[in-house]
């Protein structure tokens, strides 16, 4: 039985894709020698309703000159925007290793590979120091992790004291399941949808502080539908997210605005706020403590788990 990361990454496998964006920019007539993010925009940022959202919430939080991790970074759009409008360090990190190679890739095509990196990580098991970001930033991922305290709790642990959590999701509404395949699953085998009290009962365990939730689903599925006029009207994009998810694209946007009118998802983005350790409880410190790996080596500010399956080549449940 494949493990449940290798059935996630395989769900994101894309084949050349860095090469096939290049092509594709190159039939469009864009200089590969001068591309600049406008360029890619129509690909880079893989949720619902894209670059505009991704703006929004930089703008709800203040960011400048800051330390970010991008978990589940894609092909690295938001942490590109993050670097170059808001002058912060990005570090992403993906499952997909192709991903982790096209974001690399891509950023060095816009000259912003100085300002950001990226890491092929498990988001269960992030490699870094606790209290080294400033903030974590997230965007339709935890969809495909079954285990959400581990999750969050990682989240929290490498946040800096008063540190935020910025998170745009789906989340699971009236217990009815989504009709696939959905752009981050093909199948149930990899869908782990949670609601939204979920998510904040986590969070309020661990200690983090609500500072903003937002209701995105209107705005999505009014996204989705003018999506497909266009589609209508104009056919498929030369470049865009049928890059990513090939001939089943308007198939699982189609069952995501399925999911939205029947109400079976919804869709919430929102900012958490880490509590000074002083302030945390003894169930708070429980929590935190069971994420942290004993085994570690320390490396610039990061901690590589040297026991951990994954980073031996082999993929972690």
């Amino acid at each position: 039985m494949e493990q449940l990361s290798t059935l996630v990454e395989n769900q994101y496998h894309t084949p050349g894709l860095y090469e096939n964006i290049l092509k594709q920019l190159g039939e469009q007539g864009v200089d590969l020698e001068n591309v600049h993010r406008k360029h890619i925009a129509a690909v880079d940022e893989f949720h619902v309703r894209g670059a505009e959202v991704s703006r929004e919430l930089a703008i709800e939080i203040g960011l400048n000159d800051l330390l970010v991790l991008d978990v589940g970074c894609g092909i690295g759009g938001p942490s590109r925007m993050l670097a170059a409008d808001y002058d912060c360090q990005v570090t992403g990190i993906d499952l997909s290793h192709e991903f982790v190679r096209t974001a690399t890739a891509l950023s060095e095509l816009v000259g912003l590979q100085d300002k950001t990196e990226f890491i092929q990580a498990s988001a269960l098991n992030l490699p870094f120091e606790s209290g080294y970001f400033d903030v974590v930033w997230t965007q339709h991922v935890q969809m495909n992790i079954s285990d959400k305290l581990m999750f969050y709790s990682e989240i929290n642990r490498v946040l800096s004291d008063k540190g935020k959590l910025i998170y745009y999701d789906i989340f699971q509404k009236n217990g009815e399941d989504v009709n696939y395949p959905v752009p981050w699953a093909n199948d149930a085998s990899v869908s782990f949808l949670a609601t939204i009290a979920d998510m904040n009962q986590i969070l309020q365990e661990l200690g983090l502080k609500n500072v903003l939730s937002t209701d995105q689903t209107s705005r999505g599925a009014g996204f989705l539908v003018g999506l497909f006029e266009k589609l209508k009207k104009n056919g498929p994009p030369k470049i865009g997210l049928n890059v990513l998810m090939g001939s089943s694209t308007k198939e699982k946007l189609i069952n995501i605005l399925k999911g939205l009118n029947e109400e079976k998802i919804v869709l919430q983005s929102g900012i958490y706020e880490k509590q000074p350790s002083g302030n945390m409880s003894h169930r708070q410190r429980e929590i935190e403590g069971s994420s942290l790996s004993h085994n570690a080596v320390h490396m610039d500010g990061r901690i590589m788990q040297i026991d951990d399956p994954f980073y031996n080549g082999q993929s972690q449940s």
